[in-house]
């Protein structure tokens, strides 16, 4: 990758942000890190890099063209991992079709003006499903084109995002050159900074330790989310290759690692045990009265909608999400990317547990802030 450049979008986020780390330590000429806005300690930590790769920090706009234009200048590819994530539906459908469409396809046009060849798109496991409860999936692999049938906004703009990523593979460039794309799709993401898992241990911070146990059902092979970060520079390397880059271009790749197939709940229970977490032990409702009753609140929504947004506690899609068995190994990735995670399954469960015990530790501060 020597003299090459790389505009990295959604640089501020859980993922991208690791993608920039990553990314310093390749022969890169310069990186670009774009985000709608950065935390001043991100700011500062990448201010302070030590690295001969020039990195430039760019605040803007994912639907702004103009802003778009600029940062792929000189560019010679783009990892787009921006997006908006959301399976509760507290975000407007609107707001999901722009951001995680529009912006994508508006980024491929940018692409296009200013001659980039080579573009990667952060995708989900979620455009591939589940997509019911009561099917099993073991031994997923990218040859059974397996595609959602959800319209919920989040799964259908990832997945109408990518096909227009793959779809753009092969255009012409205004330099006459061709561009180059790929799709990678992560399983559920874990470790340090995650949201989710942020909300599930900040919930039960307030509830004595007791950890939802809403999941119980799923059996699924989360990834660490320095190696969904390795991927991508895998896959940059792939693309920049004359040898890899012909069976990479145009290609989709499932992206997990060797942490244990287990249940959400599962998960969450191995990265807080340590500080006294329990998994809560009330038994829950059969997982088809869970489902049909998602069903009839989403028909309260409905008949609300002219009047009142009423947005339901969970959804069937949510139900299923949460509760199906929908395992996918890397060996695609394996064999055209080089895959091969960074780190073990314990390297990443000891990193995790150490963030969640420093947020065991701001709650105790906290409360004796409060009783001061």
């Amino acid at each position: 990758m020597t003299g090459k450049s790389c505009l990295v979008t959604g640089a501020g986020g859980f993922l991208g942000q690791r993608i920039i780390r990553l990314l310093m330590k390749e022969d890169l000429q310069e990186i670009r890190a774009l985000d709608k806005v950065f935390k001043p300690e991100l700011r500062e930590e990448f201010s302070k890099f030590q690295s001969n790769v020039k990195l430039t920090v760019l605040e803007g706009d994912i639907l702004d063209e103009k802003c778009l234009q600029r940062a792929c200048q000189g560019m010679s590819a783009v990892i787009h991992t921006a997006c908006v994530i959301d399976v509760t539906g507290h975000v407007s459908r609107e707001v999901l079709m722009n951001v995680n469409l529009k912006g994508t396809q508006r980024l491929l046009e940018a692409c296009i003006q200013a001659n980039v060849p080579i573009f990667i798109h952060t995708s989900t496991v979620e455009v591939a499903g589940p997509n019911s409860y009561n099917e099993i999936v073991q031994n997923g692999h990218e040859e059974e084109n397996r595609e959602t049938v959800w319209t919920c906004p989040y799964p259908y703009s990832k997945k109408l995002a990518e096909k227009a990523v793959l779809m753009a593979n092969g255009w012409a460039l205004e330099n006459g050159s061709t561009l180059s794309t790929c799709a990678l799709r992560p399983m559920y993401i874990y470790g340090e900074g995650s949201q989710f898992l942020y909300s599930f241990i900040d919930h039960a911070l307030k509830n004595n330790g007791i950890l939802t146990h809403n999941s119980k059902f799923s059996l699924t092979n989360p990834v660490y989310v320095d190696n969904v970060a390795w991927a991508h520079v895998l896959a940059l390397r792939a693309l920049m290759d004359p040898i890899k880059a012909p069976n990479v271009r145009g290609q989709f790749y499932y992206i997990s690692d060797d942490t244990p197939h287990q249940s959400y709940d599962e998960l969450n229970y191995q990265v807080g045990k340590k500080w006294g977490f329990v998994l809560d032990s009330r038994r829950s409702l059969p997982l088809f009265l869970q489902y049909w009753l998602a069903f009839l609140l989403e028909i309260m929504s409905l008949l609300l909608q002219p009047i009142y947004r009423f947005v339901p506690p969970f959804s069937r899609h949510l139900v299923t999400l949460l509760n199906s068995v929908f395992i996918f190994p890397y060996e695609k990735a394996k064999r055209d990317l080089g895959y091969k995670p960074l780190f073990s399954w314990e390297e990443s469960k000891e990193k995790t547990t150490a963030w969640v015990g420093s947020l065991v530790e701001q709650h105790k501060k906290s409360l004796q802030t409060k009783s001061q």
